[in-house]
């Protein structure tokens, strides 16, 4: 078997149940729990799930992976590999490969009930951004006679990941990079580049770059990543460094900043339905056209209310409790016409958003041309301007994520610009 890195060592020493591996493009990650894994197998009684957010076709993504390395270390046929499975014939240790995500929602009960897992990985873990999925499973992973992990293996996001804030946001210290990280900044001074290692009590974090693989790189690539280093210091911290965000790689909007609400001009509210783990939102809006400038403020954003889903009752009451003057306009949701309408008959003046093809993106590049203000209290706002980006900018298509406060605001912002006329177009 190849030499294990030193780096890695933890990944065979530490009794901690949260393995967390970050680090940039090139660094190694995926090969080092690969290789630790297999060394698992020869152990009798390790259960492994593999698993990715998506994973659509285990035989023809990770799976060729696993055995092409098997097969470069040692015997084959010491194993019997099925599409999705792999077991050491002699100790009956087994990789089970697995998405969380398919057609039809997250399979979090069928996996949280797989019997005698003792390890569970998570490649991709940028991509896996539902914390109660996280939890299922994480609390089904709970073996008497043998040491339980969670590998979870990234390349590091944006701060609003769940793992950051539960792991990193109040635990870490700042630690420089030892090999290759140091630049020069716009003055011709030399800096370090730096990463946030958690000091988490359950956790053991092991941060790489590419530079601890440098064998096993390809020159060219490695001349092409110096480049980044040298023109733009802040993407190769980041993509090849593995520092966390303060927002996603081409977020939709970056023309807004913290400011005042000018209480002067018109103004509404949009709102936004939410259920299960999907947000209630009310937002305030007002709109300065000569000046081009938009004003937020969030006047409620959770999903549940006392710890319980919402009723009608209850949006009426956070409704009443929070807009300025009783016959303020709230624009809403219009998939949720019954909800509206029971909301107008208690005595709101609450109507339906106006959709149609196209309205989404009309409405982002119509916010796009105006200066946006957010009042500094709005956390959930800005989370959302933090991370909202295209799923597919060509055909104005974003992502279906964060987005609960800005359908809200898109909803009574064309309200205030066009007085509702759907012939108006933004």
């Amino acid at each position: 078997m190849v030499r294990i890195r030193k780096k890695y060592q933890p990944l065979y020493t530490s009794n901690k149940r949260y393995f967390i591996l970050t680090g940039g493009r090139g660094s190694g990650k995926t090969f080092a729990v690969q290789d630790f894994l297999v060394r698992l197998l020869e152990q009798v009684g390790q259960g492994i799930l593999y698993t990715r957010y998506t994973m659509t076709k285990v035989e023809s993504t990770i799976m060729p992976l696993f055995k092409a390395y098997i097969a470069s270390i040692t015997n084959i046929n010491k194993y019997h590999i099925t599409r999705t499975k792999i077991i050491n014939k002699k100790t009956g240790a087994f990789i089970l490969f697995s998405g969380i995500k398919t057609n039809s929602g997250d399979q979090t009960g069928n996996l949280k009930s797989l019997p005698n897992i003792t390890t569970w990985v998570v490649e991709e873990g940028e991509d896996f951004n539902k914390e109660n999925t996280f939890d299922d499973i994480d609390d089904s992973i709970r073996s008497k006679d043998l040491q339980n992990r969670i590998i979870w293996i990234q390349n590091p996001t944006t701060r609003e990941h769940f793992i950051y804030q539960r792991f990193f946001e109040k635990n870490h210290e700042l630690v420089s990079i030892q090999k290759g990280g140091t630049y020069i900044d716009e003055n011709g001074q030399n800096k370090k580049f730096t990463y946030q290692r958690s000091t988490h009590p359950d956790v053991e974090h092991i941060h790489t770059t590419y530079y601890d693989n440098i064998e096993n790189i390809n020159k060219v690539k490695v001349s092409k990543w110096e480049e980044v280093k040298k023109k733009n210091p802040t993407k190769w911290g980041h993509k090849y460094g593995g520092a966390w965000l303060d927002k996603a790689e081409g977020v939709i909007f970056e023309n807004w900043e913290e400011g005042e609400f000018d209480h002067s001009l018109p103004y509404g509210y949009g709102q936004d339905y939410g259920f299960s783990t999907d947000p209630t939102t009310l937002i305030k809006v007002a709109v300065n056209t000569k000046r081009k400038i938009v004003y937020l403020h969030e006047e409620f954003y959770a999903t549940t209310l006392n710890g319980k889903q919402m009723g009608t009752d209850d949006i009426y009451d956070i409704n009443i409790s929070r807009i300025y003057n009783s016959m303020d306009l709230i624009v809403a949701d219009s998939q949720e016409g019954r909800t509206i309408l029971d909301l107008r008959k208690k005595g709101l003046n609450i109507k339906e958003c106006i959709k149609g093809p196209g309205s989404v993106k009309a409405g982002i590049l119509a916010l796009l041309d105006y200066r946006i203000i957010v009042t500094p209290e709005s956390g959930n706002i800005k989370k959302e301007l933090n991370n909202y980006c295209w799923s597919d900018k060509k055909a104005g298509i974003p992502i279906d994520e964060y987005n609960h406060a800005m359908d809200a605001i898109r909803y009574i912002f064309k309200q205030l610009l066009t007085g509702g006329n759907p012939y108006i177009l933004l």
